[in-house]
């Protein structure tokens, strides 16, 4: 057993835990692991996050404001900062990933729509860390320096670097200039949990910030672990920009948001493919690796159909990323 295993028995020991069983409960992209503890009562969630590496305090301060707003958050029973422990409730393991199928979809992409909107309307983002430039810079860095180099083992040319410094400026530009809200910043399939009552259960939004309106959308639609036709995701998000704008969140045309959009996509894709890829190369977790060649799709078809991106789907072209992946 080791020394982290002991700590976090002797402190479900201290809360009066006796007689129950552990079990992973999710795999997670941070150094945070769940294990669900399973008594003759029900079962709980407990979080182990090394104070070393991970930090409960968002986590607690997000939940709070999430069920202050009405939304389906774990409920905290017991906290220990120092050490790093949570013991949350218990949402299951039907992810929206696990659920979601042609039957189901209307059903479900209309409750966490639902969900968003109060997520963006109720809960003031007004003291949370920004997303700002530098942020949006160092998230799309990732796919140059994690994917490009360390992956595939790939340099750019001079000109192939003014165009990828180009392509960020732009990308960052498009974020900062739309409203800013509440950004949950993984609003996807595997952090939305299918609940019978007040679905879906939202996890993993300890990294909230304040940024743009279309992030968390984007996320949800385009979703990289999941895909649908083009036509059913541009009508979901002129779904959402009705309903945003009926409630003040949005002011431009049709035209304008569906711009954002899609740039607000390419931006977490790049980010997205840049974490996949450092996750199997400096944490050895190779399953994410899985989701590149999806995510890929979205930055070749979304920047060819982006004039304003012409140079991005042409570099993605020139190295051939989605067949050097599909070698791999």
């Amino acid at each position: 057993m080791s020394d982290r295993s002991t700590q976090m028995r002797q402190w479900l020991d201290r809360l009066g835990y006796r007689d129950y069983t552990l079990s992973a409960a999710s795999e997670d992209a941070s150094f945070r692991s769940y294990l669900r503890l399973q008594t003759s009562t029900g079962s709980l969630i407990v979080m182990d996050a090394p104070p070393q590496r991970e930090s409960c305090d968002s986590f607690v301060s997000i939940a709070q404001k999430l069920r202050a707003a009405g939304l389906n958050a774990p409920q905290i029973f017991a906290q220990d900062f120092d050490s790093g422990f949570l013991l949350l409730s218990d949402f299951g393991s039907e992810d929206y990933l696990s659920r979601l199928d042609a039957d189901s979809r209307d059903r479900l992409y209309a409750d966490a729509l639902d969900a968003l909107l109060m997520m963006q309307t109720r809960i003031d983002s007004a003291g949370l860390p920004l997303y700002d430039e530098p942020l949006l810079h160092q998230e799309m860095d990732l796919f140059h320096d994690w994917f490009l180099g360390r992956l595939l083992g790939l340099g750019l040319d001079a000109a192939q670097q003014r165009t990828w410094r180009d392509c960020k400026h732009k990308l960052a530009k498009n974020a900062l200039a739309q409203p800013q809200v509440f950004v949950h910043r993984d609003y996807h399939s595997r952090n939305l949990m299918t609940l019978a009552a007040d679905n879906p259960g939202i996890l993993d939004f300890q990294d909230a910030v304040r940024g743009p309106v279309t992030y968390d959308l984007v996320s949800l639609l385009r979703d990289c672990y999941i895909a649908w036709p083009a036509a059913q995701v541009e009508s979901l998000a002129l779904e959402y920009f009705e309903r945003a704008r009926d409630r003040d969140l949005v002011r431009d045309d049709a035209v304008q948001f569906l711009h954002w959009f899609n740039l607000m996509g390419i931006q977490r894709h790049l980010k997205a493919i840049g974490i996949f890829s450092r996750l199997k190369l400096r944490d050895g977790k190779d399953g994410f690796i899985r989701d590149i060649p999806r995510t890929l799709g979205y930055l070749r078809e979304v920047s060819a159909a982006e004039p304003s991106m012409a140079g991005l789907s042409e570099l993605v072209e020139a190295l051939a990323l989605e067949a050097r992946m599909a070698a791999s």
